[in-house]
């Protein structure tokens, strides 16, 4: 996994941060840091925050208060341009994977090089559509629509549309939610690949204790609202404080 070296630069840092929804607070003086080449996975049960979490780091929700710096920059000081400047370097894998039903393959792979202006011909742009899906094995789809595909498959093409921009850093919501266990295997080994070959860091949002146990270099526990607590998938297993026992249950 990671490398000792890389652990020594953070990627993303988040500090104080705080988010409510009317008198519900979701999050209380969260912090949390990222290194690069981790794979640093947030755990936490249904509704205790995670996605709300994953969408402040990528600027789809603003926070109440706080800093979130992503690869030096508070992002929510940024205009929107620096904002996508910063999302290119950022993939971000959603848990519905968001694609475009009414769209081929091709069309929701070439979307964000189209989106960030990429000045490139159709045969450059072809070339990497076709990495982007060889990365995940599934090169034979790319004229089929989204309708056609299993929702393993769906996955996987969601997983290379966030690889096409070649992201420093990968967001995962919730990647195994709706996959049969074989399935989710399936897309956790393909998490891991990708990690290996790409160097990329990551923070893996997830209730799914086998994802967790197989993909994570560290654990933070978001519980009431903070980083309850952190460690390995092991050290945090041997906890004896009932909060944290009842994941490992």
């Amino acid at each position: 996994m990671a490398r000792n070296s890389d652990h020594k630069e953070m990627v993303i840092t988040i500090e104080g941060l705080c988010k409510s929804f009317g008198a519900n607070m979701v999050l209380d003086d969260f912090n949390l840091s990222l290194h690069r080449g981790e794979s640093l996975v947030v755990l936490g049960k249904s509704g205790s925050g995670k996605s709300v979490l994953i969408k402040c780091i990528i600027g789809l929700i603003r926070p109440d208060r706080g800093i979130i710096r992503v690869l030096g920059q508070n992002v929510l000081t940024l205009s929107h341009d620096a904002l996508d400047e910063i999302r290119v370097k950022v993939g971000f894998l959603f848990q519905s994977n968001a694609l475009y039903d009414s769209m081929t393959v091709r069309e929701n792979l070439e979307f964000p090089l189209r989106r960030h202006s990429f000045n490139l011909t159709q045969s450059a742009a072809n070339d990497m559509v076709m990495e982007a899906l060889h990365n995940v094995g599934l090169e034979h789809t790319v004229d089929m629509m989204p309708a056609e595909l299993s929702g393993g498959m769906r996955k996987r093409i969601a997983l290379a549309r966030t690889l096409i921009l070649k992201p420093e850093i990968i967001l995962y919501d919730e990647p195994t939610t709706g996959l049969d266990p074989i399935t989710a295997l399936e897309i956790i080994s393909l998490m891991k690949a990708i990690h290996e070959k790409y160097r990329t860091s990551s923070i893996i949002i997830t209730h799914d204790m086998k994802c967790v146990s197989l993909t994570a270099d560290r654990v933070a526990m978001l519980i009431d609202g903070r980083c309850y607590a952190e460690g390995t998938y092991d050290e945090l297993k041997m906890a004896q404080d009932e909060k944290i026992k009842q994941f490992f249950q």
